[in-house]
């Protein structure tokens, strides 16, 4: 037996479950399920395995579904179990709970009625893709699932384009090979990794430019729960004569303002800083 029955303050308390491997799970995890009067799942059927896996013993306990359909009933039958002294330990199927996964607004209806509100962190398919992906990990940024259509896919990811960190997603394998066509059109051909099926028996890393994962793809397709981690947009360094040449070819056929404007634009550089330097360049070639 790995749990122990102890005494929890009454409250709700998020368990993360294993991403993969049965054995992930922590030991105050187990306790915590072995000891709540209320437990809730987003998946009860993989909860019961888990419990069962780990010897956690439900006895009259039942577990109780809650997830993105479960509407206010069931969050109102939790809050209700808090309000009453009972404590509430919510697992999500795999991971961390919130994190891509259901919750949310129990966790803000607890807080705010002043209940308990703490976890017993685990396993996080993000987190644990960006120690394998070989991208930087001083700043990341986690996306979650990007849209299904192709425009609001390609239009969300204009708006991560100048994300200064590493881009984190999850992503679906019948839709990877075209979100990763997607990010080398509309990101550049970044360096770029695929994880999947991360601490399971056919867990696989690729690491390989955006442009050239997506073709990897295309002759070897996959299954499973994916991570895609992208590099952050590489800063350019302009060299003075460089941008002054730009300038002076734009101011050719465009007014001050609008050849600012294009050469700003072309190497992401602070307007101002070029609309002095046509400024100044205008009045030279006047």
């Amino acid at each position: 037996m790995n749990h122990q029955n102890i005494r929890l303050q009454p409250g709700l308390y998020f368990v993360a479950t294993p991403i993969g491997t049965a054995r992930d799970i922590t030991l105050r995890a187990l306790d915590i399920l072995a000891s709540a009067d209320v437990i809730a799942a987003e998946d009860t059927r993989s909860l019961r395995k888990l419990l069962e896996i780990h010897g956690v013993p439900l006895g009259d306990r039942s577990v109780v579904a809650y997830h993105d359909h479960s509407g206010a009933g069931t969050r109102n039958r939790l809050m209700e179990a808090i309000s009453q002294g009972q404590t509430v330990a919510y697992a999500s199927e795999a991971g961390m709970p919130l994190i891509a996964d259901p919750g949310y607004d129990l966790s803000r209806a607890a807080a705010e009625a002043g209940h308990l509100v703490t976890c017993a962190p685990g396993a996080s398919a993000a987190v644990t893709a960006l120690t394998l992906a070989g991208l930087p990990t001083d700043a990341f940024f986690f996306a979650g699932f990007l849209p299904n259509a192709t425009g609001a896919r390609r239009k969300r990811l204009e708006a991560l384009k100048s994300v200064p960190g590493t881009l984190v997603f999850y992503e679906s394998p019948k839709r990877v090979e075209a979100s990763l066509r997607d990010m080398a059109d509309v990101l550049g051909n970044r360096p770029a990794a695929m994880c999947r099926e991360l601490t399971k028996k056919f867990e696989e890393v690729r690491r390989l430019p955006l442009s050239d994962l997506a073709a990897s793809l295309a002759e070897k397709p996959v299954k499973g729960e994916i991570v895609l981690l992208v590099d952050r947009q590489q800063e350019v360094e302009v060299s003075a004569a460089d941008l002054e040449s730009d300038l002076r070819a734009a101011l050719r056929d465009n007014s001050v303002k609008d050849a600012a404007d294009l050469v700003s634009k072309t190497h992401d550089l602070p307007r101002r800083k070029v609309y002095q330097l046509a400024l100044q360049l205008a009045k030279e070639d006047g």
